[in-house]
């Protein structure tokens, strides 16, 4: 499979606080890879590294044959924080953001709605949203740039079982579409019919990789 990502001894330093200890992952296209771990293990700060929004330390990456700054555009990433505005409603959240990606083509606000199970006619502001649906609507958010790797932190946080299981739908058909997804969870239970790879962090370091691709997951 093409190689979405490669990551070689990356470190990632905070004063003399380690987030980060020489993580070494190949990811590929088309492939889930779930990050496990107690809270400060790494997994937010290895997302942040490979999304361009945090530089390592040490180490050398590469995303999508470049620099993670220069591959952003191409790179989709959800937060905890759902990075919408709670008194617009989704279609016009999504038409804000449609403006900010002036030189990717763009999937049409409406169109991002309806692949994530949400209606775009709906008059309700975000602000009034379920969590499942705030998820969902977030998840359309990053989707509008048609991302090559998606980057998802918690997306099950807070949701019922119900709309834990739509989001597990839609994102088998982004990874069957070629989407390399990277997600971290606590419920290691739901995502595990989704991972290629489950890799565990302790302490900024990866501790185990089990699954389909263990040997692609660790190679240099």
């Amino acid at each position: 499979m093409p190689v979405t990502a490669q990551l070689e001894e990356i470190s990632k330093l905070y004063g003399t606080f380690a987030a980060l200890r020489k993580v070494s992952l190949t990811l590929e296209a088309g492939r889930c890879y779930v990050l496990l771990g107690e809270n400060g293990a790494g997994k937010s700060t290895l997302l942040r590294v490979l999304a361009g929004l945090l530089k390592p330390s040490y180490g050398k990456i590469t995303v999508l044959g470049a620099s993670p700054d220069e591959a952003r555009e191409r790179v989709g990433y959800m937060s905890h924080a759902p990075m919408l505005y709670d008194e617009y409603t989704g279609v016009e959240n999504l038409r804000y953001f449609a403006d900010l990606y002036r030189t990717r083509p763009c999937l049409a606000p409406e169109e991002a709605l309806r692949s994530v199970g949400l209606d775009p006619a709906l008059t309700r502001p975000v602000g009034q949203y379920s969590q499942g649906m705030r998820q969902r609507a977030s998840l359309a958010r990053v989707l509008l740039s048609r991302p090559e790797m998606l980057l998802l932190d918690e997306p099950f946080s807070n949701m019922d079982i119900g709309s834990a299981h739509q989001m597990l739908a839609l994102l088998h058909r982004i990874k069957a579409d070629g989407c390399t997804v990277v997600l971290t969870t606590h419920q290691r239970e739901l995502a595990e019919p989704l991972a290629d790879a489950l890799i565990t962090l302790i302490a900024g370091s990866v501790a185990t990789t089990t699954g389909k691709i263990e040997a692609a997951a660790l190679r240099p």
